[in-house]
């Protein structure tokens, strides 16, 4: 079984940077497809970007260009370079299979995007 772990969330301003790690443990991480999703207060969860166990990726239409997946599997982890933030960014991120197993949600890490 895989648990996840996420990392990196904060305070940062409009226009700023940040990078989100999920550390997984679990032998077979690498074939996977990983999702970073995230939840904004009152809104659902949504998925932000996922990468394939060969590094395919796809991003939604509101962070493409902004942020980048990315993973090593030599170290069972996936990240989120985050870039140009803007306040909409502002959530709890996650990260899990695509698509997501129920019991593999974990607490997420927050991002708060404000000036």
């Amino acid at each position: 079984q895989v648990q996840l772990v996420e990392s990196g969330g904060g305070l940062v301003q409009p226009g700023g940077s940040l990078r989100l790690s999920c550390a997984a443990s679990g032998s077979i991480f690498s074939i996977y497809t990983m999702g970073w999703y995230r939840q904004a207060p009152g809104k659902q969860r949504e998925l932000v970007a996922r990468i394939t166990g060969g590094g395919s990726t796809f991003y939604a239409d509101s962070v493409k260009g902004r942020f980048t997946i990315s993973r090593d599997n030599a170290k069972n982890t996936v990240y989120l370079q985050m870039n140009i933030l803007r306040l909409e960014d502002t959530a709890v991120y996650f990260c899990n299979t695509f698509p997501p197993l129920t019991h593999y949600w974990g607490k997420g890490t927050l991002v708060t995007v404000s000036s």
